[in-house]
């Protein structure tokens, strides 16, 4: 199969989308694929880098150089060549590919929910509106769709004005290799990468501060149990960069409680500091898929998270589950229930803690990459046949 991968540029701030294209190349090649990767070039946006208008440039690498040539490039592909958007944010250039067999690949639509005012925590600006609308205007002809969640799935239908003749359901899976690693070689590797004594346990967050990741009111949590607690183990907040309401949460910490903000943690001790981790505290508001509960769970590490789609979806028979906080909800009662659920998973019998981890650890086997990968083939398999490309023919004339 020739596989064209469509993906956001490198100069983009978030690099998870790119991150999960290469994944996809070198599951893709390994599998004996021919596949290119192609991304806007930084013309516009190398110019004005450092300033202002770095942004603005970069929309017009994106949004109006690009189109031109990814229409040039694309009557240069073969007809069998299959076009693969790897995000929906992409959905602009939809227009020139969807002539062609493509694919576009849904991760979640809490920007657009936001845009048309279902996310009140989130108020989007008229600028911010107005961009949602136009990667809706452009996705919404795209007919072929891959969701990583029956959420994801349920809003593109609802939301996003879109006509599908394929659009299924599969679940990312793991982008790297989590494992429970033995408590010692843990414990030093957290201490070479000089973070805290994890050697008791910890209770852990992990993010990247987005609204919906609720960490106000992990932090919430943790004051109320810390409360009734001589001695609380420790919570680490990995990633977390502190606004005004996570300040004002941390002010309600008692004294005995201990927070701690790790950043910049690489592979190995994120690992180590799930694999030390009693529980990870994870009640967002919303999110698209929820990488940080599969990835505990591969560590062995119990959950607790919210009782909503999509956490509800992936969190599997160990985890524990929290009702959603909703706007205007008191939030000292929720966090008092969310410290209870938070000190029955921590006081565990070790025989109970024991079997939940070796649970969440067969749980999290759903999730590996190449059941993702497989899965991905046979929707592309399946599209290249609806365009009348037989795979096999091609393949002998190619021999």
């Amino acid at each position: 199969m020739h596989i064209v991968l469509i993906t956001h540029p490198p100069f983009m701030a978030s690099q998870s989308m790119p991150r999960f294209a290469r994944m996809l190349q070198g599951a893709y090649e390994a599998s004996g694929h021919d596949v290119e990767l192609w991304s806007p070039a930084p013309r516009w946006h190398r110019r004005f880098a450092g300033t202002p208008l770095a942004k603005w440039a970069g929309y017009v690498d994106q949004y109006l150089l690009f189109p031109r040539w990814l229409r040039q490039q694309v009557r240069r592909q073969p007809p069998d060549t299959l076009f693969v958007l790897t995000d929906q944010a992409l959905g602009p250039w939809v227009p020139a590919l969807r002539q062609r067999p493509l694919v576009l690949h849904v991760h979640d639509l809490l920007a657009l929910r936001s845009a048309l005012g279902e996310e009140p925590r989130n108020p989007t600006r008229f600028t911010g509106r107005v961009y949602q609308r136009y990667i809706r205007w452009g996705f919404s002809q795209a007919r072929h769709f891959i969701c990583i969640s029956q959420r994801t799935h349920d809003e593109l239908l609802r939301l996003g004005r879109v006509d599908p003749l394929s659009c299924e359901v599969v679940h990312n899976g793991l982008n790297a290799s989590f494992a429970p690693m033995p408590e010692a070689m843990a414990l030093r590797q957290l201490y070479s990468a000089g973070l805290p004594d994890a050697s008791r346990g910890i209770v852990l967050h992990i993010s990247g501060g987005q609204w919906y990741k609720n960490v106000a009111g992990v932090i919430r949590i943790y004051a109320a149990y810390a409360r009734e607690r001589t001695d609380p183990l420790p919570l680490w907040l990995v990633g977390v960069k502190t606004g005004a309401a996570e300040r004002a949460a941390l002010a309600e910490v008692p004294t005995q409680g201990r927070v701690f903000f790790p950043s910049g943690l690489d592979h190995d001790s994120l690992q180590a500091a799930y694999t030390m981790a009693r529980a990870l505290l994870f009640p967002s508001h919303a999110e698209g898929f929820g990488w940080p509960i599969v990835e505990a769970q591969a560590c062995g590490c119990p959950v607790i998270t919210t009782d909503d789609a999509p956490m509800n979806e992936i969190g599997g028979p160990a985890t524990r589950y929290l009702p959603r906080l909703h706007a205007g909800e008191d939030i000292g009662a929720w966090a008092r229930d969310g410290a209870r659920v938070l000190a029955e998973v921590l006081d565990a019998p070790p025989a109970e803690a024991v079997r939940r981890s070796a649970t969440c650890v067969a749980w999290s086997r759903r999730f590996l990459p190449e059941v993702a990968i497989r899965a991905y083939l046979k929707v592309y398999t399946q599209v290249l046949a609806h365009h009348g490309i037989d795979q096999a023919a091609v393949a002998a004339l190619r021999g």
